[in-house]
């Protein structure tokens, strides 16, 4: 297969002098993949010129939007209690074809390993993951969802939809039926203190055409963190 990515030009965010902020672009694995070319993290080392560069979080192959860099130790280093102090707002859209079973609210449970490299939800909540969440109808069908991970589990927020009937559209692993034009998940906003300065980003979807007819209800939301956001 040709390499498809190694030359793609990455959209840089908004670069501080310790971190750098990107807009992933969808279908594009985080590490290298052999024959298919650079993964991000090298593509934009190299990119930017940077000796230094140390990952702080990680998107999902078909997942685009908002992607975090460190350009120190320290800068990761604190960036990574961050993190794990969920002191870090992240939001992210996703479109769903399906109606989900309730509109908004609290979706947690544990996650478990279940076949070929996906998870469940189960009913228990013993370390559960933690996902709020609003729903808005786009007509023809399809269903926009605003996302907030509590926790920060792999493939949190698409076993999340999954389990509440309403599996991403295009999902190549919970709702592999589906042929839409790429997976619809969007790492759509960021709000942190850093150092002591306010820090707030969002990024649009540029890719997919079923974003396109969410342009519209994105514009009245503008900032996710202004929501009155459900559940505990």
């Amino acid at each position: 297969m040709a390499d498809h990515f190694s030359h793609m030009h990455i959209d840089i965010v908004f670069e501080h002098a310790d971190f750098l902020l990107i807009n992933k672009p969808a279908d594009s694995n985080f590490h290298d993949e052999g024959a298919l070319g650079q993964g991000v993290f090298n593509q934009v080392k190299k990119q930017c010129n940077l000796a230094e560069l140390y990952p702080v979080h990680r998107l999902d192959k078909m997942t685009s939007g908002l992607l975090l860099f460190a350009k120190t130790s320290d800068a990761a280093s604190q960036f990574g209690q961050l993190f794990s102090e969920r002191r870090i707002d992240k939001y992210y859209l996703a479109i769903s074809k399906i109606k989900p079973k309730k509109k908004q609210g609290l979706i947690q449970g544990d996650m478990e390993k279940s076949r070929r490299g996906s998870f469940k939800l189960l009913r228990t909540c013993h370390n559960p993951a933690k996902t709020r969440f609003f729903s808005y109808s786009l007509g023809a069908g399809l269903r926009l969802f605003v996302l907030k991970p509590l926790t920060g589990r792999t493939h949190q927020l698409r076993v999340a939809l999954n389990s509440l009937g309403s599996s991403i559209a295009g999902d190549p692993l919970y709702n592999s039926q589906d042929q839409s034009d790429r997976g619809y998940l969007h790492a759509w906003g960021l709000r942190f203190h850093y150092q002591g300065d306010a820090f707030e980003f969002i990024c649009p979807p540029a890719q997919g055409e079923l974003f396109a007819s969410a342009k519209t209800r994105l514009q009245e939301i503008a900032k996710p963190w202004l929501l009155d956001w459900p559940g505990a």
